[in-house]
């Protein structure tokens, strides 16, 4: 099944001053980029066919993988001067690089590479930005098995603030964490069908637009995934996902298992 991951955004609070024009999806954890994290997930699930929708920094994507070194993780053994790899990455996948503009929002990204999926009737999307170590088969197969145009992984509300209940007199009446609300948010891992194109305008988006038409329709699927889930919206988080790559605290690595999530 074809993977199309938006990666042409500008990432405004990973950069770390003007002269930064690295697109947060080439933001490194451990000795890769973060779109590489999530093509190995995918991968691991038989799933190497890639569209990527480039935008902002599109050259720093392209040099990476046109220069890809795979000695850089895999073991090899070099003999005579020459590099004899025991394993690979990336020889098996499929890309397509494709500029979808510099401010095109991410339902336009999709609508311009529509021709790339071949009329696919089904297809997978990704933020490129998000780590996980969600069962992505079972994702799809729940999806396949009903008649929805599409399903968006949801994950309970990652914000450590907490709502807080007002009462008569402004006299508190309760306090709650937020993440043990009864409330999910986007994950940013899609299954869609072609279906979802019938309802994203142009210069639309996938969220706003595709899917909530789809709720509307009641032809919107999710799956809950209270499992880890991991965004980068920030120098902090990368960080933080960086460090445990060190240490080797890296669930959403499902390859290094050798099994399925």
């Amino acid at each position: 099944m074809k993977v199309v991951l938006f990666c042409g955004g500008y990432g405004m609070r990973m950069r770390n001053g003007a002269s930064d024009d690295v697109p947060k999806p080439m933001a490194m954890v451990g000795p890769r980029p973060l779109i590489w994290h999530v093509m190995r997930y995918y991968a691991h699930f038989g799933h190497t066919e890639f569209i990527l929708c480039l935008g902002y920094g599109a050259h720093h994507i392209k040099d990476f993988f046109l220069s890809y070194e795979e000695t850089t993780s895999n073991d090899f053994v070099l003999r005579g001067g020459r590099t004899e790899l025991l394993s690979t990455d990336i020889s098996d996948w499929t890309i397509t690089f494709a500029q979808t503009g510099i401010e095109s929002p991410i339902g336009e990204r999709l609508r311009r590479v529509r021709h790339h999926l071949d009329g696919d009737e089904m297809f997978l999307a990704n933020y490129a930005d998000v780590l996980t170590d969600a069962p992505l088969d079972e994702m799809i197969d729940r999806f396949a098995a009903r008649d929805a145009g599409a399903s968006m992984m949801v994950v309970p509300p990652q914000s450590s603030f907490h709502c807080v209940e007002l009462g008569e007199n402004g006299l508190v009446g309760g306090i709650t964490a937020v993440s043990d609300m009864p409330l999910w948010e986007n994950g940013g891992y899609f299954v869609l069908r072609q279906e979802v194109f019938d309802h994203i305008p142009e210069n639309g988006d996938l969220v706003a637009d595709g899917c909530a038409q789809l709720a509307k329709q009641g032809r919107l699927v999710a799956h809950q995934h209270r499992g880890f889930w991991k965004p980068t919206d920030t120098v902090k988080e990368r960080a933080a996902l960086d460090a445990a790559y060190a240490r080797g605290d890296r669930p959403w690595a499902v390859w290094e298992q050798g099994v399925h999530a």
